[in-house]
């Protein structure tokens, strides 16, 4: 396993971070943390990072006393709204000590596919790193209908990794790395590095979870980091336990090189 192309992402003058709501919410919101610190200690080092957060829906969940994700998209939108408000607040108060200010960034698929709010969202993150915030991207999914389904924000940190011409991106999930079939199957092997335009075949990496907090599964992961590496963009996926070492360029997760 090389070491050198991981080491891409301590080097990187622009890195995206995605993180799921299974890693930040119910038991694991103590996780958020960790996370900040990591990402602080990027960012002392010169680094502009933005996140890409997931978990809204899965945050505001207790606060409707709902005990697993709702399925009717006017609950998921309500959800989304009282979750939204209550994460912003939990990372800028684990920010807080090191002195870094949270910018709250709100999209749908539509903004980065059209022109026109796609160059507004570009100029607008472009400000906030260049002010130093720390942009905390998420799906907008108080107002969104067909965008609230498996996998968006796997693809829609892809897509703000291009918007901000990003050398890197890492996506932290619940396994350290990705796995020829699913972890817990006999003859599960670990896979370090993917070439650029490796297909993967025969490799299985199942149907999409959706479980009582999210959506996601290392399927979404595989096609989010294609879109990414095929832009130029190195892409990590590993454990968010691991994101100290994951943002140090340490040999840690699955490495998709990037297309030259």
């Amino acid at each position: 396993m090389s070491t050198d192309a991981r080491a891409l992402i301590p080097a990187a003058r622009r890195v995206v971070v995605k993180v799921g709501s299974s890693s930040i919410s119910g038991e694991s919101s103590q996780k958020i943390g960790p996370i900040v610190e990591a990402i602080a200690e990027a960012h002392g080092r010169g680094t502009e990072i933005v996140l890409v957060s997931s978990g809204a829906i899965a945050t505001g969940m207790p606060f409707l006393s709902l005990d697993e994700r709702p399925s009717d998209l006017a609950t998921q939108q309500a959800a989304a709204a009282v979750g939204q408000n209550i994460l912003i607040y939990r990372y800028q108060a684990a920010l807080r000590p090191f002195e870094i200010v949270a910018g709250q960034v709100l999209l749908t698929a539509g903004d980065l596919e059209n022109a026109t709010p796609r160059s507004n969202a570009r100029r607008a993150m472009d400000r906030l790193l260049g002010l130093r915030i720390l942009p905390v991207v998420n799906e907008n999914d108080t107002v969104a209908t067909h965008e609230i389904r498996f996998g968006d924000n796997d693809r829609l940190a892809a897509m703000v990794a291009q918007l901000i011409g990003a050398e890197a991106l890492v996506l932290l999930s619940d396994i350290d790395c990705l796995y020829t079939r699913p972890p817990d199957e006999p003859g599960a092997e670990p896979i370090f590095e993917v070439a650029y335009g490796d297909e993967l075949a025969g490799f299985e990496f199942g149907s999409v979870v959706v479980n009582s907090v999210g959506t996601g599964g290392a399927a979404t992961k595989v096609s989010a980091a294609r879109i990414a590496a095929a832009s130029g963009i190195g892409v990590l996926v590993t454990s968010a336990d691991l994101v100290v070492d994951a943002l140090r360029g340490s040999s840690v997760g699955t490495w998709f090189h990037p297309k030259r």
